[in-house]
């Protein structure tokens, strides 16, 4: 498969690069691909996607806290974690 690249393609390509750590363009595409995936579902090998089960999971509790929703968005592609902490005093 050849892609065009254009000069908006080439910028979104280095900003991939950037954004996933990877020194090659098609690991980037594949982590981009596959996180896309998986956050979207209801596609062969997702199931149901990370974006509608974070939905749901506030529909039913009615709020999430930060750590919840960390949970529920984490994935291979892209790790995210919450922490916190706190501080009394001087």
């Amino acid at each position: 498969m050849r892609i065009e690249a254009t000069d908006e393609r080439q910028r979104l390509w280095e900003n991939l690069l950037e954004a996933t750590d990877q020194s090659a363009k098609s690991k980037a595409l594949d982590d981009a691909a596959r996180y896309y995936c998986r956050m979207r579902g209801d596609v062969a090998g997702y199931g149901t996607g990370k974006v509608e089960e974070l939905l749901r999971a506030a529909d039913e509790r009615g709020s999430l806290t930060a750590s919840e929703i960390a949970e529920i968005l984490d994935s291979r592609e892209l790790s995210v974690s919450y922490e916190t902490s706190w501080s009394l005093g001087d």
